[in-house]
């Protein structure tokens, strides 16, 4: 099987609200709007935010009550997180903050060695903003 392309694809509790946040607050491009969805450009790939409907046969890990409640700030979601690589983990902290998006974590050296920080979307999805040093292994080239 050969993988042509991917995206994420989220079905938020409150559609505008979460367009407004990865658009405005977190500053992603737009690659293309439909009816009730808006496909994001994110790096090498896309992240769709659908507002219509659930899935035919379910699949959803977490049930839409439970999504309002973490949309409410009422609980978190443990089961995804968006891994989002950026050339500067503290410039990209400072511009998140100028814009009004809640630092969950600030940016630091992970015993892995890669630089973190962390922001929570409207839904409770966790977006880890990453930053690979030059160093570290992601780095190398391992063709030899």
């Amino acid at each position: 099987m050969e993988i042509l392309a991917s995206r994420m694809l989220i079905r938020p509790v409150d559609y505008p609200k979460s367009v407004a946040f990865y658009r405005d607050q977190i500053g992603l491009a737009i690659a293309r709007e439909y009816g009730a969805g808006t496909v994001f450009y994110a790096g090498q790939s896309l992240l769709e935010l659908a507002g219509h409907g659930e899935p035919s046969g379910g699949g959803m890990p977490v049930g839409r009550a439970e999504r309002r409640d973490v949309a409410a700030g009422r609980a978190e979601r443990r089961d995804i997180a968006l891994w989002l690589q950026v050339r500067d983990v503290h410039a990209a902290q400072a511009e998140l903050a100028d814009r009004g998006v809640t630092i969950t974590r600030a940016a630091q050296e992970e015993p892995w060695g890669l630089h973190e920080m962390h922001v929570t979307d409207p839904d409770g999805i966790l977006l880890i903003f990453v930053e690979v040093p030059p160093t570290h292994p992601l780095r190398r080239d391992v063709r030899n």
